[in-house]
């Protein structure tokens, strides 16, 4: 089951910091809240395509935790990533990055306030070797230059959404049991009519650019991979070894978007990267050696 859970992570690390990489593309090409509803919507439509044969034969329990579902659709799905693509048009990729890596403590103070579930000794080093290595990324080999980073009001935004992110995984404790299909089903249901206000008051505020050719690709991928199969991963992988646990993988999200930005931006490969990618997995391995021995810590 671990190493399922940790596969299921790591390839919702990779789409999710792809999907970084892909929200600063989108600036200029598609704004932040016609990508969000538009995503959304390609989602929804490959579930009514795929999916539809077993969200019926859910529909019951669907419509007794209906309005839990669309919460977390509403906060998990559309409010994080709106904060974070509009976030994109007011503070650097770095910052970002640097911000996200929070979750995971947000996770652990979330969890210790709300139910006593105490991290372990380990499990803190082990967020603080895979912090090392998401800072030894954002500057570049270079921690001078954090220094020099000014923070803003995107860097506000991107708080938001690491709090917003983190009460999304925590309340996962609470899902209802049901098939994936129709888990997923709901919240992007959800996901879909939440972001409509958000559309329509970015049209009336002229500030609405409507996909160009980037744009629809960055679109495209968005509703397909971090959006559907992400998500899936993701609550699959919390399911499986607990949010405290699942939360550091987060801290790979920046690692992934770094290799990706070579592979696909033309971005030099360097040494600093190799040692931020070893920080990052070995804290993730020091985090799961010494976590406690309860279930779900």
């Amino acid at each position: 089951m671990n190493s399922r859970a940790y596969f299921y992570l790591c390839v919702t690390s990779l789409f999710w910091g792809a999907n970084s990489v892909a929200g600063k593309l989108a600036v200029g090409h598609v704004s932040p809240m016609v990508l969000t509803t538009f995503r959304w919507t390609i989602a929804l439509g490959v579930i009514l395509v795929l999916m539809l044969p077993q969200v019926k034969r859910d529909w019951p329990a669907i419509r007794r935790h209906w309005l839990q579902l669309l919460l977390y659709g509403v906060f998990g799905f559309t409010a994080f990533n709106a904060l974070l693509y509009t976030a994109l048009g007011y503070t650097s990729a770095i910052n970002a990055v640097i911000e996200q890596a929070g979750i995971p403590m947000l996770i652990f103070v979330f969890n210790f306030a709300l139910f006593r579930i105490q991290a372990s000794i380990a499990q803190v080093l082990g967020f603080t070797v895979t912090l090392v290595g998401v800072l030894v990324t954002a500057a570049h080999g270079e921690f001078s230059a954090l220094a020099e980073l000014e923070f803003n009001f995107g860097d506000a935004l991107m708080l938001g959404a690491c709090i917003v992110y983190a009460a999304y995984t925590v309340s996962l404790r609470w899902k209802p049991e049901m098939h994936w299909q129709s888990f997923i089903a709901a919240p992007v249901f959800g996901a879909f009519l939440s972001a409509l206000p958000l559309l329509f008051w970015e049209v009336s505020r002229g500030a609405a650019i409507f996909p160009d050719t980037t744009g629809w690709i960055v679109v495209l991928y968005a509703g397909i991979f971090p959006s559907l199969l992400s998500q899936v991963l993701y609550v699959r992988g919390v399911e499986m070894i607990g949010a405290n646990r699942a939360g550091l993988f987060i801290n790979a999200i920046p690692v992934f978007g770094t290799i990706l930005s070579v592979a696909l931006i033309g971005e030099t490969m360097h040494l600093f990267h190799i040692v931020a990618l070893l920080l990052v997995l070995g804290g993730i391995a020091i985090a799961e050696w010494g976590r406690p021995k309860e279930k779900n810590n």
